[in-house]
């Protein structure tokens, strides 16, 4: 199927190029940026001309920062192409919802992907946590923002979620692998006092048996990133990290069975299959999580932040 993304920055030539050309699925027909490209594909600056001259287009990957996704997601779909949305899906829930319901009145098939659920280990922790009960859980995700996006003052914005950029995967793989649903109880928000968003945060989960489900988001990590998730259970200890790419039971490797390896050609196959079976798959745990801890969440001002 062709297909055209939309914003290529740095996501789209590391992770969503590398992943279309591997497929046999797909073929790259177009790129929408305002200053990227990828070479030997046409490239257009206006979204309109490319849906307008490429009919052959079935597929549309909306790649950009999530504020401005919702309107170029509707001009999509009222063209008729069916859209996968890079995380987070949408500035608010509300737009994500509108989305769906677009998508289902046209017979469409919408995919709001999360990346870090298809790393090599998450279905084997769903699969070793769904008979155990739990006693604490522990997310540590924390990086340095100069490394991952570097001169991207967008996250900084409002709706550009700051330090929820990155903490959004851990709780796409956290709901994902809890055998039941968790909400938010608390948050403590850090604000650098020269940004409208958060560079770190700390979060705490209500679970209807666990004691304890908390998490540490921090966007000043220098040296060694962390993306881990400690589980602590009735029946021994899991912890899953390098975000999602290596899991320890008990302390003990566990190794991977999978036949398809990496995060976004795994993403690729599964709006293959949604495509071909005519459904969507639009799952906002994880931004129901983020959308709470800004309405929940105690801000606190700390010292002004230059990138």
């Amino acid at each position: 199927m062709d297909i055209a993304l939309i914003g290529i920055g740095k996501i789209a030539v590391d992770q969503h190029v590398p992943a279309i050309n591997a497929s046999s699925d797909w073929s790259l027909a177009a790129t929408v940026s305002r200053s990227g490209r990828v070479d030997g594909i046409p490239a257009y600056s206006d979204f309109k001309q490319m849906l307008d001259e490429n009919p052959n287009v079935r597929v549309v990957s909306l790649c950009m920062p999530p504020v401005p996704r919702f309107a170029y997601a509707t001009a999509a779909l009222n063209a008729g192409r069916h859209v996968m949305l890079e995380k987070p899906p949408g500035a608010t829930l509300a737009e994500c919802h509108t989305l769906l319901t677009h998508a289902n009145e046209r017979r469409l098939s919408l995919f709001t992907t999360w990346h870090s659920r298809e790393a090599d280990m998450v279905p084997a922790a769903k699969a070793w946590l769904l008979e155990r009960t739990l006693r604490k859980v522990h997310i540590t995700w924390k990086e340095d923002v100069r490394r991952w996006h570097p001169d991207q003052e967008w996250i900084w914005e409002p709706g550009g979620m700051g330090v929820f950029d990155p903490g959004i995967n851990a709780l796409s793989i956290l709901t994902e692998i809890l055998p039941v649903p968790i909400h938010l109880k608390s948050a403590h928000l850090k604000y650098p006092e020269n940004k409208q968003a958060p560079i770190a945060a700390l979060l705490e989960f209500t679970h209807p048996t666990c004691n304890q489900v908390t998490a540490d988001f921090d966007w000043r990590q220098e040296g060694e990133q962390t993306w881990t998730i400690d589980v602590e259970t009735d029946a021994g200890t899991l912890r899953l990290f390098e975000g999602g790419a290596k899991l320890e039971v008990d302390g003990t490797a566990v190794e991977f069975t999978g036949a398809l390896s990496g995060e976004y050609p795994r993403l690729y196959q599964k709006m293959t299959e949604l495509v071909t079976a005519g459904k969507s798959d639009v799952d906002l745990a994880p931004l129901t999580h983020v959308a709470d801890a800004f309405m929940l969440g105690r801000r606190e001002t700390v010292a002004e932040f230059v990138t």
